[in-house]
Order: structure tokens, then C-alpha cells, then sequence
């Protein structure tokens, strides 16, 4: 039995596809391998069964830097995200891997499992609500839609949806108002455990989206989390949509992503010392504060997109009395 540990410290999307990459490595050969992992996000992991601590000097104890060069294909090549980690760790350890999922592979304990939501704590009862992330991390700030857009999409719905605005105090949020504000309130299991009670999520190419997809539904409720996400021109939609989301993008529209995604990093620069400032990480084609390819995604497709959950059945409105509870916690 070969010895394990994997190592990444890219961000918590990223270490949501590897935790697949782990599933998948011991679905194809079970019993050959034990594993552990050194990443940014340990709180992914927890009552994962695939792991087992390992000391990294201990004899026969092997490390390995986890990459995703698949990426540099995504444009021309038909591979998802999910492929990335799994094609590297196949082609390190000279063994066949597959998906053996389309999703990340995040565990919940029986306990986190019965524990109320912070939304239910908060308004004393169990209600249904949706995730919002309005901004993110200044690193890629092509990824982000205008907080008045998103604005409008929470005024579209009132009284109708209850949106959770969600994210860390340290990135950066516009605060949006009718929300019940949890921004700077969650850690990342908190936040695992709130899109387990959550029935939809909205946002960007995003940890979130990738946690819409690999957190486990609450009991009764659909087999897969409706998810809109606003995704613009930056990135290939097979590379990063999953099949049960909306998954809104501009591929194709514009010149600069006529051919597969742009992966700009910023709209303008930031003066912070960053590579992601030099021009050739910086969107060509900028409409005000936004590229050109999130400029031309409307509230009224995101209204759309989410109201093609309604209007399915997947997800349901607030009742009257559930509206009515949380209207005194929601921003003014």
C-alpha cells in the first residue's frame, strides 16, 4: 500500500476538485493507496473517509505537489475541472483514474447533518433560502457582476426569495439591501453546513458554486442544488458548469473570447505588486466598472435563470408568514 500526502494551496474551489481526485484515486484502486492531504482549506476535509493522517517523515510516506495543467487545454479540449487533479494524479502515479462523480466529494457528519442552519437560529424556524455572493477576492476581479445588478435580482424577488449574502470579511462584498447578512459570519464548515440548508446559490465562478454542486441536499429536499452563476467570458462553460446549473456566459460574443475563455485576472490594475496587474492579465475590452463580457449579462437573465427553478418546482417561494419572520433581519 502506497503512502500519500497531497499537497495544494490554491484557493477552496480548488481544493473542492480535490477532494474528487482523492474519491476517485481510491474508487479505481481501493486498498492500494492511504492518503493525506496539506491544503488550504483542512476544513473540506473533515470526516472525509478517504483520509488518514499520515506523518510526511515517516519511511515510505511520499508527497506530492498537486497541479491541474489540464487547464491550459480547457479552451480547445472537452474536459471539466473535475478532470483537472485526476488527470495529474493518474499521470504522477502511473495508474488509470476516471470521475467517478460529477460533483466534489464533501462529507458531512450525522450530527452536522441534524444542526440547524444560522438562517433557522436567526428567524426561529426553518425556511427556504438561497446564497449570494456579491464580489469576491481582488486577485480575479474580472469575475465579478455589478453589485446593483445583483441588486436588482434580490429586489426582483421580494418577499418571494430570501437571500443569504455570504463571504469573507477580508475580500470584498458590496453589501447588498434585503438580505439577511451573514458576510464575515461563516468559517468554512459553517459555510459548508449553510449550502447544505440552502436551496439555491447565486453568484460568479466561485467556492460557492463549487460547494452548490458537492454539498450534499438536506433531507426531502431535490437530488442536485439549483445554482445560477454569473460566468461572463473568462472561462469555458464545460470547464467549470455543472450539468444542473445555469450556468450564464458570453462565449463566443466578443472577439476576446471568440475561441474558449480569456482567464484575465483584473479590470484595471490595482497598484498592489501583483503579477495580475501586468497588462496581459488585464481585460481588453472594459464596459465602466465591468468587462464587456459581464456588461452584456442583463438582471433580467439572472431573474430569468432563477425563476426557471420556480417555475420548475425545484425550489419554492416563501409563504407569506415566512416573508413576514424575516423581514425585520434583513438590511436596510
Amino acid at each position: 500500500m502506497r503512502k500519500l500526502i497531497l499537497r495544494n494551496t490554491q484557493s477552496p474551489g480548488d481544493i473542492v476538485m480535490l477532494t474528487a481526485a482523492v474519491r476517485d484515486l481510491h474508487a479505481a484502486h481501493p486498498g492500494a493507496y492511504t492518503t493525506d492531504v496539506r491544503t488550504s482549506a483542512g476544513a473540506l476535509w473533515d470526516h472525509n473517509p478517504h483520509i488518514t493522517p499520515l506523518d510526511e517523515h515517516a519511511d515510505g510516506v511520499e508527497s506530492l505537489e498537486m497541479q491541474y495543467p489540464l487547464v491550459h487545454r480547457s479552451n480547445t479540449t472537452p474536459y471539466h475541472f473535475i478532470h483537472g487533479f485526476t488527470a495529474y494524479l493518474s499521470e504522477q502515479l502511473g495508474v488509470p483514474i476516471s470521475p467517478t462523480e460529477f460533483r466534489g466529494d464533501i462529507h458531512l457528519s450525522d450530527d452536522e447533518r441534524r444542526w440547524r442552519s444560522q438562517v433557522h437560529d436567526r428567524i426561529g424556524s426553518q425556511v427556504p433560502f438561497w446564497i449570494v455572493t456579491s464580489g469576491g477576492k481582488t486577485d480575479y476581479t474580472t469575475k465579478w457582476w455589478a453589485a446593483e445588478r445583483y441588486q436588482a435580482v434580490v429586489d426582483h424577488f421580494r418577499d418571494r426569495l430570501l437571500f443569504v449574502q455570504v463571504g469573507e470579511s477580508s475580500h470584498t462584498h458590496p453589501p447588498l439591501r434585503g438580505v439577511l447578512d451573514l458576510v464575515g459570519q461563516t468559517d468554512m464548515r459553517q459555510l459548508v453546513r449553510l449550502v447544505h440548508h440552502a436551496d439555491g446559490v447565486l453568484g460568479a465562478v466561485s467556492f460557492p458554486m463549487h460547494l452548490a454542486a458537492a454539498v450534499e441536499m438536506r433531507r426531502g429536499a431535490p437530488k442536485n442544488r439549483p445554482c445560477v452563476v454569473v460566468a461572463g467570458g473568462r472561462e469555458p462553460p464545460h470547464w467549470e458548469a455543472y450539468p444542473h446549473h445555469q450556468f450564464l456566459h458570453t462565449i463566443g460574443a466578443l472577439r476576446c473570447c471568440d475561441n474558449g475563455g480569456c482567464w484575465k485576472a483584473r479590470v484595471r490594475a490595482l497598484g498592489d505588486g501583483s503579477e495580475k496587474d501586468d497588462p496581459k492579465n488585464r481585460c481588453v475590452d472594459v464596459v465602466g466598472d465591468l468587462p464587456h463580457c459581464m456588461d452584456l449579462i442583463r438582471p433580467e437573465a439572472v431573474v430569468a435563470a432563477v425563476d426557471l427553478y420556480l417555475q420548475g418546482g425545484s425550489v419554492r417561494a416563501l409563504t407569506p408568514t415566512e416573508a413576514a419572520a424575516a423581514q425585520p433581519l434583513l438590511t436596510a
